[in-house]
């Protein structure tokens, strides 16, 4: 067994899905740099497994995933900065940076697009203090880690921000953070 069960009574992920999982990045990993693996760090980000009683324990894989994250992360960077040189590595990272930071410093409760007030999105005073969070990082060094960032949660809110832009935005701070790890 690759990682502990959930506690009696709790769900946790379906065990052969996740399993699965493992062993198509185990071989992603190992494959030959050129070819297409299939399993990237943002396709890891995004990986979800179904639920089950008697699966494992969700902390447990969640912390496995985000080791993994890292590692594919810092894969990719290493082969991006032997095809286009550091400089170029790094004038990519500062420009998506750039426009992170252009995108939270707007004026609060225009960061984002709204949903209709008939919809919930997520809610718009949250977001805007994590953005101001965000915006520190970028701007002075305010301690943020990747954990802070793939763990944030918002509250829903009837009109509030659209959750896809938000979501969006998250991915890509995530990968910046890892890309100069």
């Amino acid at each position: 067994m690759t990682f502990p069960r959930a506690r009696k009574g709790r769900p946790g992920y379906d065990i052969d899905e996740v399993e699965d999982f493992l062993e198509d990045a185990r071989r992603a990993y190992t494959a030959d740099p050129s070819g297409a693996g299939g399993i990237d760090a943002d396709s890891i980000r995004t990986t979800a497994f179904s639920m089950r009683k008697g699966g494992y324990s969700t902390t447990h894989v969640d912390a496995a995933l985000e080791r993994l994250e890292d590692a594919f992360a810092a894969r990719e960077r290493e082969r991006r900065i032997a095809e286009q040189g550091d400089e170029a590595w790094y004038a990519e990272a500062r420009a998506t940076a750039q426009a992170i930071l252009d995108r939270s410093v707007r004026p609060a409760g225009k960061r984002f697009a709204r949903v209709s007030v008939f919809t919930l999105g997520y809610s718009v005073r949250d977001v805007d203090a994590f953005a101001d969070r965000i915006a520190g990082y970028f701007q002075s060094g305010t301690a943020l880690t990747p954990e802070d960032v793939r763990t944030v949660a918002f509250r829903p809110q009837r009109g509030g921000y659209r959750e896809s832009q938000v979501d969006y935005l998250l991915d890509t701070v995530t990968r910046v953070m890892l890309a100069v790890r």
